[in-house]
């Protein structure tokens, strides 16, 4: 597969990711953001904070399950991998301008998204 082995690898992690998802739905992508949180901080944290980043979390992780597959997987790919956008689209075997796109368009899903569960709470 070319001189990008980093692209295969994680081509077959994409790949083999699908399989796992279609036969285990529930998928807590927020628990390693959490935990990267908390491992950079070296402050005491309060109850109420642990408490208000469960509550983010799962109002996150409830946003994320509301979209597409296709946006999901570009979403964690960017902001949790650090992935580029060639990179991305090598992975997922689509054009950059694909990538970017779907990327605006998950970002908009989820702000749209999160707009009105926070309105609601309010």
């Amino acid at each position: 597969h070319g001189s990008n082995g980093r692209a295969w690898l994680l081509t077959i992690v994409r790949n083999t990711s699908y399989t796992l998802l279609k036969k285990n739905r529930a998928v807590d992508v927020t628990t390693t953001f959490d935990e990267e949180i908390h491992a950079a901080s070296h402050e005491p944290v309060s109850p109420a904070t642990i408490l208000e980043h469960a509550e983010d979390a799962e109002l996150i992780s409830q946003a994320m399950d509301e979209l597409p597959a296709e946006f999901r997987e570009i979403l964690v790919m960017r902001h949790q991998e650090g992935l580029s956008y060639k990179e991305i689209a090598d992975i997922a075997q689509i054009p950059p301008g694909t990538v970017m796109s779907r990327l605006a368009r998950a970002r908009a899903k989820l702000k749209e998204y999160l707009a009105t569960r926070i309105g609601k709470e309010k």
